[in-house]
């Protein structure tokens, strides 16, 4: 099935009711929540009790993100390191499986769900992280409490950013409970140094490669109830943009402000490169990232590329000097109908199902500094925004936003956009346009660069660089939930995060040549419009 771009349908708008609270204030989150209940997470038996008691709902597996515990990681070993936190990611996505083919037994039985999901995954979680700690001892600071992170729990769709929250942390305190109660880190250390645990992860593994093989029969049979994928997105995900009122505030633009912007064309991906790699966060792993990607520029992006990749890749920039990547996740119109990754890893193996959506318009502009001029960006330099866990880790790196065309004074966090008839659907995102100076990627692949405050300062040691602001439009249907015939539209994310709004994410690598690099510079700080 080819990528389309579809027209609007004469369906009403008929998802959201009044009682869609609205967005308060400048950018906050919508707080609509259309399932009475929240859902905190429970996990291992030997914490105690947890707020999330068998029998009560849960629909996803909720693990601690390992990388944002790491302060360090040499430069020799980042590589591996990387390899390893992407191994992390396959298993989560491997039980996310196992919990989709087993979801009722899971509700109505908390052993089972303990001791073939929970307990298992935190066995294998403490291998890995073991091996990451063991990495980075060889060339630098041996990092602490880093098993602490290895035990998951499971925890429900409340569809509320706040509660959200409190069951992460909820959840993280039993984890940190469960390690220092049960003694199972160094239980597990054992195991693994007589290979014990390996083997258990090897099983494990198979296991979860056999539930994603379930997944794939799964996914049909939810291709011929609408073509959701199962796991999301729910009604309680869209909003009306109508309902909520104007909340955009820019900063105040100061005297030394670099007033220009530098917009670059690289088209809408209309000659379809997709993978589901990310070559920032797991380099030299296939389907790293579970979730298909848009690419523009570059086309020398896939797992494997290197900066010399970059340096000498083709690019459909119609400005030859700019040779950067751009990628995002591709959208659906989860619709009944396969698209060509419907049997393959990051479609409908990781429960990424429906056609791909062609942009009907991507924007790329550079912006420059309330209060300052901005100098260069590094070539390579590496920039993630968003967060692509961020319904599991919370919302403090979520950074995507979504609109309509008309409304954009108007922009949602954690909820999808329903448009009016004649409005396009817009996500958008605003890069972080401050760098320290030094580095063109960081452990964590976000410390080397930061958001400015909210009058444009950059903290202490960073300095301001042209903000890339992307913004991307799509002519889609609005949603319907009507059984048989429900269609609504989604990005792609990891199966766990249940194709949640504000998993939305960005991505860039500078490969503008120096040339074209220094005139966008000129052009912003002398405050001109050029592309």
């Amino acid at each position: 099935m080819g990528r389309t771009s579809r027209k609007r349908s004469t369906l009403a708008n008929r998802a959201i009711a009044a009682t869609a609270a609205l967005i308060l204030g400048g950018g906050g989150l919508v707080a609509a929540n259309f399932y009475a209940s929240a859902h905190e997470g429970w996990g291992d038996d030997r914490t105690g009790p947890r707020t999330q008691s068998a029998g009560q709902a849960v629909s996803t597996i909720d693990c601690p993100e390992v990388v944002n515990s790491i302060e360090q990681v040499p430069d020799d070993q980042r590589f591996a390191v990387d390899r390893e936190l992407a191994t992390l990611d396959t298993q989560i996505t491997n039980y996310y499986q196992r919990f989709a083919d087993n979801k009722e037994r899971v509700q109505s039985d908390r052993s089972f769900a303990q001791n073939e999901i929970l307990t298992p995954l935190k066995n294998e979680r403490l291998v890995i992280i073991q091996r990451i700690v063991a990495l980075i001892d060889r060339s630098a600071e041996r990092p602490q409490g880093l098993e602490s992170t290895a035990p998951c729990t499971l925890r429900g769709d409340d569809n509320d950013g706040g509660d959200q929250n409190d069951g992460q942390n909820d959840g993280q305190d039993g984890q940190n409970d469960g390690q220092d109660g049960d003694g199972g880190q160094d239980q597990n250390q054992d195991g693994g140094q007589n290979g014990g645990d390996q083997d258990n992860g090897d099983g494990d593994n198979n296991d979860g490669n056999n539930g994603d093989n379930d997944g794939n029969d799964g996914n049909d049979g939810n291709n011929d109830n609408g073509g959701q994928a199962g796991n999301g997105p729910e009604e309680g995900d869209f909003v009306d943009i109508q309902s909520v009122e104007p909340n955009v505030q820019e900063p105040q633009k100061r005297r030394g402000a670099s007033r220009g912007t530098f917009t670059t064309d690289c088209g809408v991906n209309e000659n379809g490169k997709f993978n589901s790699d990310n070559v920032i966060a797991a380099p030299g792993v296939s389907n790293g990232a579970h979730h298909m990607h848009d690419y523009v520029g570059n086309q020398a992006n896939d797992a494997f590329a290197s900066d010399d990749d970059f340096a000498n890749g083709d690019t459909t920039c119609n400005n030859q000097g700019d040779k950067s990547t751009y990628y995002w996740p591709v959208l659906r119109l989860q619709n009944g109908q396969n698209e060509f990754d419907a049997g393959q890893d990051g479609g409908g193996n990781d429960q990424n199902v429906g056609e791909i959506q062609t942009p009907s318009e991507v924007t790329l502009t550079f912006e420059g500094n309330p209060r300052s001029k901005v100098t260069a960006m590094p070539k390579f330099l590496r920039i993630i925004t968003g967060d692509a866990k961020s319904f599991t880790n919370g919302d403090a790196n979520a950074n995507a936003s979504w609109s309509c065309t008309g409304f954009e004074d108007r922009q949602l966090k954690d909820k999808y956009p329903i448009c009016p008839e004649g409005s396009q659907v817009v996500r958008s995102f605003k890069f972080q346009s401050c760098w320290d100076g030094q580095n063109t990627d960081s452990a964590n692949h976000r410390t080397h660069v930061a958001f400015a405050d909210e009058d444009g300062r950059c903290q202490d040691g960073f300095q301001p660089i042209p903000q890339l602001v992307q913004r991307i439009v799509y002519d889609v249907p609005p949603p319907v939930f009507d059984g048989d015939n429900a269609s609504v539209f989604a990005v792609d994310s990891f199966p766990e995060q249940l194709h949640k709004p504000i998993t939305d994410h960005g991505d860039f690598i500078n490969v503008f040549d120096e040339d074209l690099m220094d005139e966008m510079v000129d052009c912003i700080n002398d405050g001109r419009r050029c592309q």
